[in-house]
């Protein structure tokens, strides 16, 4: 479209201030996990690719952006070389990116070996995935960096993309993020670190009795965590009210109305929406095609491609069941949300969301999953869910090559002992799972089990908020399974 020049360089600019010199307004010092792996692929990549920064809305994408921009200043890079736009905005989006690279260049000419480009909101580019396999291609001197938050799943697209980008998933904050957004890290007790959950095996009775006695104020935040949520403008509302009614328009308004619509033509919204309160109402749980389409009276195809898109907008996770081939062939999927935050505030159910044990200890399955999810998803591993035919079952099985390793929650007050996991138990008999581990509630309820009369199996019990914490802390320190 014709947009006039003047008033494209102007629009730019403003996104731009580093191009008068001028500092990155409201910038926060404290930067996410991802912070450091899309640096090094921004400074150095491994391989000729750009790079696809992929999450949810409001989940912290253009703030790690501008974080990576202002440290390639700090480290010299000329300011003209460097250039930021989101194509959210409307004389953005009209004017298209080759208009928007001729205005760039007109008002910054180019000085230095490479070019670093930072596309906000890429999938409003028409013919995304065909503009950037060409960049990626053709024009060696460009760094390319580009988020979505909901990128169309467009087979020809997808296959154009082989090889041609890098994908850094950005989750919600962890528990270990949000009490450093909140500023609370320096007024709790210094746990000791973890680079992995291996470590607790070689902890003396002795270690688990000190961090017992001093993890004590973590389980209040944890609680206050599982409310607010994790994505970073929400948690730090202090009113709950008000922080769920942001988290519910940014989900209902901007995504389920407007990018599903825009992106992905669909047309039948409200049944989308009917589709997504189900699943806020059972998260965590199997999902099973024939009663979800019967209770909404919605075809179970229609359902599944639902489904498809709201995975595809990173409000979701699918966990298939453990196996494969014909084990898995008609198996049911397992669905949970992609915060423990969502639920409560599109239900609408405030400061009581939790008041009833059931829906907490879904919330902290949820908080569990995504963080081991998150943690270790850049591994290839894979994730699964366990159910046999008399019903035992182990709620996730991460699996590692030729290793396989099971977590069960239990968030409750009592003990849990050999006789809560059945499951559990079983699957390492005959999966030949050499540990595992338990995610409790108390903070007692903490150390190897020891009632186990299977020498060749160890259990490890790790309380929900230490779980998380040191999920979070270890994706910093990025240490092994």
């Amino acid at each position: 479209m014709n947009i006039p020049k003047y008033e494209l360089i102007k629009t730019l600019a403003t996104f731009n201030p580093w191009w008068k010199a001028e500092p990155i307004a409201d910038l926060p010092s404290w930067k996410r996990a991802a912070f450091h792996e899309l640096f090094s692929w921004v400074q150095n990549p491994p391989a000729p690719r750009a790079v696809l920064l992929s999450g949810a809305r409001q989940v912290g994408k253009t703030t790690l952006l501008l974080q990576i921009i202002n440290k390639l200043l700090d480290d010299g890079i000329p300011a003209a070389n460097i250039l930021y736009i989101t194509f959210d905005h409307p004389i953005i989006k009209l004017a298209g990116i080759d208009l928007v690279l001729e205005a760039w260049r007109e008002r910054q000419p180019k000085t230095g070996a490479y070019e670093y480009l930072f596309l906000d909101e890429a999938q409003n580019i028409q013919d995304w995935g065909t503009w950037i396999k060409h960049q990626v291609d053709f024009n060696k001197n460009r760094r390319i960096v580009f988020t979505g938050s909901a990128m169309p799943l467009l087979h020809t697209q997808q296959e154009s993309g082989v090889g041609r980008w890098h994908t850094i998933r950005l989750s919600t904050l962890s528990f270990y993020e949000y009490l450093h957004l909140k500023r609370l890290s320096s007024s709790l007790p210094t746990l000791p670190q973890l680079k992995s959950l291996r470590d607790l095996f070689t902890w003396s009775q002795k270690d688990f009795y000190h961090v017992t006695e001093i993890s004590e104020p973590y389980v209040g935040h944890f609680h206050e965590y599982l409310m607010r949520g994790g994505f970073p403008q929400v948690a730090l509302i202090d009113n709950i009210t008000s922080a769920h009614r942001l988290l519910r328009d940014d989900i209902i308004d901007k995504v389920l109305k407007r990018d599903m619509t825009v992106l992905f033509g669909v047309r039948r919204v409200l049944e989308l929406e009917m589709t997504f309160l189900y699943l806020c109402m059972h998260g965590g749980g199997l999902l099973d095609m024939a009663t979800l389409g019967s209770n909404l009276k919605i075809a179970q195809q229609t359902i599944l491609h639902f489904i498809e898109l709201l995975e595809a907008t990173h409000l979701i996770y699918r966990l298939p069941p453990f196996g494969y081939g014909k084990e898995i062939l008609r198996a049911r999927y397992k669905v949970y949300l992609a915060d423990a935050a969502i639920a409560p505030a599109v239900l609408m159910k405030g400061k009581t969301a939790f008041d009833d044990p059931g829906d907490l200890g879904i919330a902290t399955e949820t908080a569990v999953f995504k963080h081991i999810y998150t943690r270790y998803y850049a591994q290839s591993l894979r994730f699964t869910y366990w159910r046999d035919k008399s019903e035992k079952e182990v709620d996730l099985i991460a699996e590692l090559g030729s290793e396989i390793i099971p977590f069960e929650v239990k968030y409750r007050f009592q003990h849990t002992g050999v006789r809560d996991l059945k499951g559990l138990l079983h699957f390492c008999e005959t999966k030949s799972a050499n540990i595992g581990y338990v995610i409790t509630k108390s903070l007692s309820d903490f150390g190897l089990l020891k009632e186990i009369k299977n020498p060749n199996t160890k259990i490890m019990l790790i309380p929900a908020p230490l779980l998380c914490y040191w999920m979070g802390e270890s994706e910093i320190l990025q240490g092994e399974f």
